[in-house]
């Protein structure tokens, strides 16, 4: 499995150490879920959810795009 060496500050390195104790948790396993749910994927991944979910929605490639493209102004609005 790569490493990877990051640089934080000490107070964000002392809260991930806190949540880690009081979670039960590893650092690493935080950070795993914080990518997924910040929804961090492989291009591969990401292409392969976009092709499942315009499958299920019966969209056109075009459909999904203006679809894609609405949804996103509407959530940048708010």
């Amino acid at each position: 499995m790569p490493r990877l060496t990051i640089t934080l500050t000490p107070e964000r390195h002392r809260a991930l150490k806190e949540t880690a104790f009081r979670t039960n948790k590893s650092i690493r396993s935080l950070i795993d879920e914080s990518l997924d749910a910040y929804g961090v994927k492989t291009l591969g991944k990401a292409a392969s959810l976009v092709a499942r979910a315009r499958e299920r929605a019966r969209l056109s490639e075009a459909a999904a795009v203006r679809l894609a493209k609405r949804e996103t102004r509407a959530h940048r609005k708010r």
